[in-house]
């Protein structure tokens, strides 16, 4: 597939009605625009249906809207509030960390570079490139399974790692559509392109899609 084609595809879906069925697109409409939420919000959902992780952000924030009122419950608290986000436990340990690590460090505030980010707890690459794009603006391309799978599969990528394939996206895709990749592909990912079972025959960007290893 040719980057012209995928900008093609890019802009079909945020048109789509397919959007507004995803749980991403519920996830986004109910964050804030605070960084610090958006964070939360992106550790919680790790491997977590966004169905889950939305009330379970709203309960966390109701209660610590902020790193300093973070800072203060203990993990069993954090943890009680986020239940049933997949991996809690661990995650209330992160959440605990990391907003001492914010208020000693970072002023309490969050910070907008990847190297800052990717060095707070429980923080990884790929949560990093959605605070960037979704807090500050800047361009990142987040690479989840969705977006892994569905780049290959539209042909706009040939990659074996997450990693190879947020590269190759860099090297292919103009910054300024960077924030748009995560959202649309895994949004398209949550209603149609399935990994075993694609809905091909409904799929708004059919036309363009080269397939590959998906069965005809």
């Amino acid at each position: 597939m040719e980057t012209k084609a995928f900008l093609q595809v890019l802009r079909t879906l945020r048109r789509s009605p397919v959007l507004r069925q995803a749980p991403i697109f519920r996830m986004q409409v109910s964050r804030s625009e605070s960084p610090f939420t958006i964070l939360v919000a992106t550790l919680l959902s790790a491997r977590t249906q966004d169905t889950v992780t939305v009330p379970a952000v709203e309960r966390l924030l109701a209660v610590a809207p902020t790193p300093e009122r973070l800072a203060a419950l203990d993990e069993d608290t954090i943890a009680r509030l986020i239940y049933p986000v997949g991996f809690y436990r661990t995650k209330a340990r992160h959440l605990k960390k990391l907003a001492r690590v914010l208020i000693e460090r970072h002023g309490g505030r969050v910070p907008d570079t990847l190297a800052e980010l990717t060095r707070l707890p429980g923080v990884g690459r790929k949560t990093a490139n959605l605070v960037l794009g979704e807090a500050f603006g800047k361009p990142a391309i987040c690479v989840d399974t969705h977006v892994h799978r569905i780049s290959n599969r539209l042909g706009i990528v040939r990659s074996k790692t997450p990693l190879e394939t947020e590269r190759q996206l860099m090297e292919k895709v103009p910054p300024a559509y960077w924030s748009d990749i995560n959202f649309c592909l895994v949004a398209l990912g949550q209603t149609v392109c399935g990994p075993r079972k694609p809905r091909c025959p409904v799929c708004p960007v059919r036309r363009w899609c080269e397939r590959v290893g998906v069965a005809r």
